[in-house]
């Protein structure tokens, strides 16, 4: 009985310390995207940016890496269902400050804007943060950061099976998540080369994480999720590849020698 209370209070504290580390992240991540490291970060030119290409994978590879279903197969063995958002949360939240705190940065500036045009670009920053926070409301803030789970095994119910309803932007496109994190990576109206750096490798993993975000979704829901792929692209402008409209396969024509178990 004692061992079991123990364990209950120490699962509780999981959920409140992890989503305050959530909220002290995105805080950060706030700031970083927005001004960056600038010049005299410290690190050598050249050097820093090959760390700089290091550290954004660090991120992006455990970030989808989670996701796979055998993955998360194997380690729900050892982490409870209820738990493992609340795990995945705390990966993401210590890789993104393993980032901030260790990023060189540069010195060197493709482009820094002024006037109307930084501010439409500010604009846009501000407005991917909204759509970013929308989005995830769409599909449940709760199930991104684990609160939803956590929340039904400390109140002791089972949670409702997840479904996946398109409605709002997701009858637009199938990845708004991920387009309006783009934003955020894209909307800078300072451009230092380390930013580009960033820019370039966690673009190539949105677009990757998509196509297996596709993957996973049409492994869990099957036929209602390919449907939703025939109708609904994955990004605006994408006439073809994984993530523009998946048409469904075409049915089997019938034949005249079918068999009487097919017929019937």
């Amino acid at each position: 009985m004692h061992h079991a209370t123990t364990n209950r209070r120490l699962g509780l504290a999981a959920g409140v310390a992890t989503h305050l580390l959530f909220v002290f992240t995105v805080w950060h991540l706030f700031w970083f995207l927005k001004e960056g490291r600038g010049a005299g970060s410290g690190g050598q030119e050249w050097g820093g940016l090959g760390f700089d290409i290091g550290l954004a994978v660090f991120f992006a590879a455990p970030h989808s890496v989670l996701l796979l279903p055998s993955v998360r197969k194997s380690l729900a063995k050892r982490i409870p269902q209820a738990f493992y958002g609340l795990f995945y949360t705390v990966v993401t939240c210590t890789s993104l400050l393993v980032v901030f705190g260790l990023w060189q940065g540069s010195e060197q500036v493709v482009w820094n804007l002024t006037g109307p045009l930084r501010l439409a670009v500010q604009a846009g920053f501000y407005a991917s943060w909204a759509a970013l926070f929308y989005s995830l409301h769409l599909t449940g803030l709760g199930y991104q950061t684990g609160l939803t789970p956590w929340l039904y095994w400390a109140r002791r119910q089972q949670p409702p099976r997840r479904t996946f309803t398109p409605r709002g932007a997701y009858l637009l496109w199938r990845h708004p998540v991920y387009l309006s994190f783009m934003g955020l990576v894209w909307f800078t109206p300072r451009m230092s080369l380390d930013h580009v750096v960033l820019t370039a490798v966690w673009t190539v993993y949105l677009f990757v994480g998509s196509c297996l975000k596709d993957q996973r979704l049409a492994f869990y829901l099957g036929d209602s999720y390919r449907a939703y792929q025939a109708t609904t692209p994955g990004f605006p402008l994408m006439p073809f590849g994984p993530l523009a409209r998946r048409p469904l396969p075409e049915p089997a024509s019938s034949t005249s020698d079918q068999s009487p178990a097919v017929a019937a």
